[in-house]
């Protein structure tokens, strides 16, 4: 059997965290007048005493995790922590079902961005600060597991990531404290940047640091129903465009930089295939934009760049419909959805690295076929790309497209149209946001969909925020055997 006693300590010390952030929207709703804030801090008291039984009771496990524990702790984490964050969202003034309650948890948790709330620009502060924490605790923990505990349990392709001194499972919570530590410092730093410069473009605090919070995690939560377009303001386009892409580049590039390497991302293959594709896609929406549909060249590069870095890198913030531009916007963007940002980064989707990793053994077996006895080596950032790698990509990929069409068919089961069921499932599993259509598109929410639904692309958004396996080797037999 599983010693369950490490993960349920682990456990307990994230819920406790994630119950003393849910004072801070108390603080601001008592500040504000609200009356919601007894939601808050009785929400805060049940999660801190539940956390507090699952650390005390474990207290003193936490150096025995092996790999079995590792899987199963961090799919553990992000379904039990959802349940705990959904509870202010449950019983405030809103009157959400813990249906569309735990959605929105999920939803922030994982940086997706779907939402199920709408009147955002009358809610209480408390709630939308709520749904910016959710989504920045979100991203640190996303960084925190790419560069920490996914290239350990060498799933999809990240042991291509793998770090020195993580090399056995049980320096798991040890090197995810340094990691931690060192890279959580640069996330407040660029989020408190964020803000300012958001509060100098002409943003309440309020509104700059919800916004800061939600850009650099790469989640799209915004404090309107218009999204940023909102705030009808170029300079705080270009500003979210910056950090939307700030958040969708390795950290610990950032840290190399700090270090005296100050051409580490142009060094980095996928840092610079990243910025490659995102100056290709914007240039060809921009001229797109200015010879089909009559735009200004600023205005089309002003909401072209937002939309395509906005929905590439899975943050999920609209400026405006894009679906209305037409067929080819629409599936550009369906398209562009899955492609996501950097390993290592707040950003979602497949992943730059493993479009690398693929079009690298393409090529290499296109160079083997014509030259049969020709020896061909592929290499990412000058080192071989072992086998081990490249299966674990290919069967990524395989599993993605399978994992993708099931969600897609059972969503449309629940008795929604072909468009959002379809797009509703890629934009969970790529942890985007909007999908397409009048329903869940930019100008829509999920709402109106059926619960059925909303659980099924709860379990999408956690199933590619995990990358897949961590989560579908639970469902293995081998996995549980002794």
């Amino acid at each position: 059997m599983i010693d369950l006693r490490p993960i349920l300590y682990a456990i307990g010390i994230l819920v406790i965290f994630l119950g003393f952030g849910m004072l801070i929207p108390a603080l601001v709703d008592v500040f504000m007048g609200n009356p919601d804030w007894l939601t808050f801090v009785s929400s805060a008291f049940v999660t801190l005493f539940v956390g507090a039984a699952f650390y005390l009771a474990n207290k003193g496990t936490e150096q025995a995790l092996n790999l079995k524990q590792a899987f199963l702790m961090t799919t553990a984490l992000w379904v039990v922590l959802p349940f705990f964050a959904a509870f202010p969202l449950a019983f405030s003034e809103l009157n959400l079902s813990f249906t569309d309650a735990y959605f929105e948890a999920m939803s922030g948790l994982t940086t997706t961005g779907s939402t199920v709330l709408t009147g955002l620009d009358s809610m209480p502060p408390g709630i939308l600060l709520w749904r910016a924490i959710l989504q920045w605790f979100g991203g640190i923990g996303i960084v925190v597991m790419a560069v920490a505990i996914l290239p350990m349990l060498q799933v999809g392709g990240m042991q291509l990531f793998h770090m020195e001194s993580s090399d056995t499972s049980d320096k798991i919570l040890p090197r995810a404290r340094q990691i931690t530590s060192a890279i959580g410092g640069l996330y407040i730093t660029f989020t408190a940047i964020c803000a300012l410069m958001l509060i100098i473009a002409g943003l309440t605090p309020f509104d700059a640091i919800a916004h800061a919070m939600t850009t650099i995690a790469t989640g799209g939560f915004s404090t309107s129903d218009g999204s940023v377009g909102h705030f009808d303001s170029a300079f705080v386009d270009f500003i979210i465009i910056l950090f939307m892409i700030v958040g969708s580049l390795p950290f610990v590039l950032y840290l190399q930089v700090l270090r005296g390497k100050p051409l580490a991302f142009w060094r980095d293959e996928q840092a610079r295939t990243f910025l490659y594709i995102v100056a290709i896609l914007v240039g060809i929406v921009t001229l797109w934009l200015i010879y089909f549909k009559g735009y200004g060249p600023f205005e089309a590069l002003r909401y072209g760049s937002f939309n395509i870095i906005s929905i590439m890198t899975g943050t999920g913030y609209a400026t405006m419909d894009y679906g209305a531009w037409g067929t080819f916007s629409v599936t550009m963007f369906f398209c562009i959805m899955f492609i996501g940002g950097c390993a290592g980064s707040t950003s979602c989707g497949i992943k730059i690295f493993r479009f690398q990793v693929l079009f690298k053994n393409m090529k290499n077996w296109i160079g083997k076929s014509m030259h049969p006895n020709g020896i061909f080596i592929p290499r990412y950032n000058g080192a071989k790309i072992s086998p081990d790698v490249t299966s674990s990509v290919m069967s990524f990929l395989a599993f993605f497209l399978i994992c993708y069409m099931i969600l897609a068919v059972l969503v449309a089961l629940t008795g929604v149209d072909w468009v959002t069921a379809f797009s509703g499932a890629g934009t969970a599993i790529a942890n985007v946001g909007p999908g397409l259509g009048d329903t869940i598109g930019p100008a829509g929410t999920f709402q109106t969909l059926p619960d059925s639904a909303k659980w099924i692309l709860c379990a999408g958004m956690l199933l590619g925020r995990l990358e897949l396996f961590t989560v579908l080797v639970l469902f293995s037999k081998t996995f549980w055997k002794s």
